[in-house]
């Protein structure tokens, strides 16, 4: 039947999954890298050293060869984001990031402005924010007017590593339906008078769904990657898609709640009902639709904290912050330390931590983090619950879900049970699932039902975190002004000293 291979682009590490063609799980490999922050407010990756390097390099690392026969691949990644390439696909500045890079605050108003906010949800689904593709365009036009004028493709991390692979130039209608405001939700296409006038001369890729078959592997991909020439290639999507294939959201009210350098959630709904504090997009089979959320810093905040103590082990700061009282001593956390996305939309939203004393060691200081993230997840699953209407199944996975004290945590503060992850749930896990729809004797990829512990929530922790919610909520719109101006001394700073435009 031939292997599968599923390849995911992240944040900050890419990851594959080699499997037999009945899903067997037979080989894992792990590449780390970094983003690029060249100025406040931008987050960056160079899509040849880094998505397609990755690819390679992972392949490499599952030894795929002649020995093995791949028969389909699968590819999802870090999105929405911005590649711009010329009409050969080569690229021509590092891809712009997901809503993690709010460089693009004056071309939100402008197009909010001019295309009308209500419009702009009506037909997109989703407000148009710092996760938006359209502002990312319309930041280029401006700033970059050589780069303008010679771009003619747009990528993200999964459709630019299926180009390397197959040289199809795709976009899957999942990740189309966050390239807001040129996507119609409604009609599933692009949105032509938006989507040009915001596009120009840069060519719209074909409309695909995530599982569909786009081509097959080049004799160039397979010698720079050992994937078999000729095997399917799908068109793959973005990878909290993916990932919430690999945990098993399939109905009404399933909802993967994703713990990495971000926490992401995506909730599968029955019917769209656009909301401005969320995003509703395009599923990743036809004819189904999502609720997302997502938090801008999350495992990136807790791995700044352990940086700056000298970078102890996990192990031991995650049993200090067992050893603190739920609440933190008073502390409590806003952790919008890169802007934040949902539910307030705000890049220039900045980090807080209220309480402090000369008596609070770094295990308080730790927890007070995983408590905040906790807090910003229940704000999350609090407006997805006005919006749906629906009653969450939590579904845990990342990295950052294989940390029990912190799934406890969030339950408690949520108040919801989450199945923890089983021994495999991970976007690529999910694209060797899509992968596997393609072999002609598979059939539709089947998703068992998740095996992991089920975390419960402590009652009387949930009691004990009632205030530091209340002042969860209350810290923002009380320092939301102070938060612009430090944001906008943060820009002048960061201007001054690399001398680009914020």
């Amino acid at each position: 039947m031939g292997l599968l291979l599923g390849v995911d682009i992240g944040s900050s590490s890419s990851k594959a999954v080699l499997a037999s063609g009945d899903g067997e799980v037979l080989a894992t490999a792990e590449r780390a890298h970094a983003v690029e922050r060249p100025a406040p407010g931008w987050a960056e990756h160079d899509a040849d050293g880094t998505w397609w390097g990755d690819t390679k390099r992972l392949c490499h690392d599952l030894g795929l060869g002649p020995r093995h026969r791949v028969a389909a691949v699968c590819v999802s990644g870090i999105g929405p984001c911005l590649l711009l390439a010329d009409s050969a696909g080569r690229p021509l500045r590092p891809a712009i990031l997901y809503g993690i890079d709010t460089r693009a605050v004056a071309q939100i108003r402008a197009l909010g402005r001019r295309l009308g906010s209500r419009r702009i949800l009506e037909v997109c689904g989703s407000p148009l924010t710092s996760q938006a593709v359209g502002p990312k365009l319309a930041w280029v036009q401006q700033h970059e007017p050589d780069v303008w004028a010679r771009s003619r493709r747009f990528y993200m991390a999964s459709s630019y590593v299926v180009h390397r692979l197959c040289g199809a130039y795709v976009l899957d209608h999942h990740s189309a339906s966050q390239c807001v405001p040129m996507y119609d939700l409604g009609r599933l296409t692009w949105h032509h008078p938006w989507a040009q006038r915001l596009a120009g001369s840069v060519r719209l890729p074909r409309l695909v769904w995530p599982a569909e078959q786009v081509g097959t592997v080049s004799t160039a991909a397979e010698r720079s990657t050992g994937i078999t020439r000729g095997a399917a290639v799908c068109a793959g999507t973005i990878d909290a898609w993916a990932e919430s294939v690999s945990v098993g959201v399939r109905e009404p009210g399933d909802t993967c709640l994703m713990y990495g350098s971000t926490t992401f959630l995506v909730q599968q709904v029955g019917a769209p009902r656009p909301d401005p504090r969320l995003w509703t997009t395009v599923g990743v089979r036809p004819g189904t639709l999502t609720l997302a959320a997502g938090m801008a810093t999350t495992g990136s905040v807790t791995e700044w904290l352990r940086q700056l103590m000298g970078s102890p082990p996990w192990p031991a700061l995650y049993a200090e912050a067992e050893r603190v009282p739920p609440g933190s001593l008073g502390l409590v956390t806003l952790p919008y330390f890169a802007g934040e996305r949902t539910p307030i939309f705000d890049g220039d939203a900045r980090g807080l931590i209220i309480g402090l004393s000369l008596e609070h060691g770094r295990g308080a200081l730790f927890r007070s983090l995983l408590e905040g993230v906790a807090f910003g997840v229940r704000h999350n699953l609090e407006v997805m619950g006005e919006v749906s209407g629906l009653v969450p199944r939590l579904l845990a996975t990342g990295g950052g879900a294989r940390n029990r004290p912190w799934l406890q945590i969030v339950s408690d503060v949520t108040g919801l049970p989450q199945r923890a992850p089983g021994a495999v749930t991970s976007a690529a896990h999910g694209d060797m699932l899509l992968a596997r729809s393609l072999l002609p004797s598979a059939g539709p990829a089947a998703v068992p039902e998740p095996e992991g512990e089920l975390i419960r929530p402590d009652p009387t922790a949930a009691a004990a975190y009632a205030d530091g919610y209340d002042v969860y909520r209350r810290l923002y719109p009380r320092t939301r002004g102070l938060m612009h101006r430090t944001a906008a001394l943060q820009r002048r700073a960061g201007t001054a000293s690399v001398g680009v435009l914020g």
